[in-house]
């Protein structure tokens, strides 16, 4: 979270930050194809570089439900059906989920009581769901279609540079 206390307008544009952001990760997965590594090289990137994080990580498909993965933060809960919360909606929707009040989605799941806003990801490959990417945050509003656009650019490099077969079902 190195940048939370970096005032707005010195910031770099979401754009911009998500392509040096994309550009870095590309150098770190290139010549290693481990799923898991990999997933926690970004989140650990993504909870270090973007600021207002309180959480960061992926949940991977395993026996028709959503597991912790590699992640950032606080203790998260560990299993996630399709269909709950926002991890599960995002999934099971294989569509990207933006939230700006977590307390306004019904059946939010509430691993941390300071995260107010999310967005999640789904990680799919051809017809596959392989997981999500899960970002939370203790400011209302954090997220919005840059993000988005930007997440979606990461989600690509890591499945582009990784084998997932060990690690979902």
């Amino acid at each position: 979270m190195a940048a939370e206390g970096t005032p707005p307008h010195c910031r770099p544009a979401k754009p911009a930050l998500y392509g040096e952001l994309t550009a870095q990760f590309a150098g770190l997965v290139a010549g290693e194809r481990n799923g898991l590594a990999n997933a926690a090289n970004l989140a650990a990137l993504l909870y270090e570089a973007l600021p207002d994080l309180n959480w960061a990580g992926f949940y991977l498909m395993q026996g028709g439900e959503l597991v912790l993965g590699p992640f950032q933060g606080k203790v998260a809960c560990v299993r996630i059906a399709l269909g709950r919360g926002v991890c599960g909606t995002a999934a099971q929707r294989r569509a990207t989920q933006i939230v700006p009040d977590v307390h306004e989605f019904p059946g939010h799941i509430a691993c941390d009581a300071a995260s107010r806003s999310e967005i999640v990801l789904p990680l799919v490959q051809g017809e596959r769901v392989l997981g999500v990417l899960d970002l939370d945050s203790p400011r209302l509003a954090r997220f919005d279609e840059d993000d988005a656009a930007g997440l979606g650019g990461l989600i690509d490099v890591l499945l582009q540079g990784s084998d997932f077969s060990r690690l979902v079902d």
